[in-house]
């Protein structure tokens, strides 16, 4: 008998590590148009492959690139997101400058674009799902969420093609297993990459244990919000497989000095 060989995920065919500009490319002249398509389309400019966003539904069910429920942090306009149609959100500005972006102009303004989508609200799960088979974009997506609950129905709902990284309950149990040679029992681990911060609630969560236990697993470790050189630098030693980070400019440079950055040099 041949052994099985496991189908590797488009999305995982990306430049390697993974470079996620989180939010696009927010810093200098577009400080302050985090989840905007300006935002976006410089960080493709500037060579990322990988992008990471926030995704809500307004109240008809278009999808809207937005990390807050509400309008009020980001925008000129206030609300909560999931009570307003579309018709309301699409007066607002992005920091007074740009309309809000559907994810649907996100995937069709740059179909080679890899994002990293985290669903936001349980209201917005099934139109993340219409859309994504109204645009066939499973291969270029990875959906995320804190909420076990809600990456569980995702997965349900859109069968293997669908890449997920672990929520919450999962990443707590990836934890404690690479901690402890016979764990006690733990919640089953669900998702095909783990996404996780340096540390939680002041508790450490990243180390060495954890990316060899990942590895021996077959799972990748990518690590949020990271936004200093020097924790790059400590991060990718430990052998992480990606950053996300709030400061595209810094990554860049990082990978560039360890001579690992996929997109053109900028100057």
């Amino acid at each position: 008998m041949c052994a099985v060989i496991p189908v590797r995920h488009p999305f995982l065919e990306g430049p390697f590590p993974r470079a996620f500009a989180h939010r696009g490319w927010h810093v200098g002249e577009l400080a302050g148009m985090e989840n905007s398509l300006a935002a976006f389309r410089r960080a493709a400019a500037e060579g990322y492959h990988y992008l990471e966003t926030d995704v809500r539904a307004t109240r008809d069910g278009v999808v809207v690139v937005m990390h807050d429920a509400t309008l009020d942090r980001t925008t000129d306009r206030s609300g909560a997101i999931e009570r307003l149609d579309w018709q309301t959100v699409r007066t607002a500005r992005v920091n007074g400058r740009e309309p809000v972006c559907q994810l649907a102009d996100l995937l069709e303004e740059l179909p080679n674009a890899l994002i990293n989508i985290d669903v936001k609200a349980d209201s917005a799960a099934r139109p993340v799902l219409d859309l994504l088979r109204r645009t066939n974009a499973w291969q270029r997506v990875c959906l995320a969420s804190f909420s076990e609950p809600r990456l569980r129905w995702l997965r349900q709902a859109a069968g293997s093609r669908l890449l997920t990284s672990m929520a919450s309950a999962s990443v707590a149990a990836l934890r404690l297993r690479s901690l402890c040679p016979v764990p006690p029992i733990t919640a089953p681990i669900r998702g095909e990459l783990a996404q996780l911060p340096v540390r939680w609630c002041g508790i450490p969560v990243m180390d060495r244990a954890l990316v060899r236990y990942a590895h021996r697993r077959g799972w990748e470790v990518h690590v949020w919000t990271v936004n200093s050189a020097v924790e790059m630098h400590l991060l990718l030693d430990l052998g992480v497989d990606g950053l996300i980070s709030d400061r595209p400019d810094v990554l860049r440079d990082v990978l560039l000095d360890r001579v690992v950055w996929p997109g053109r040099r900028s100057g």
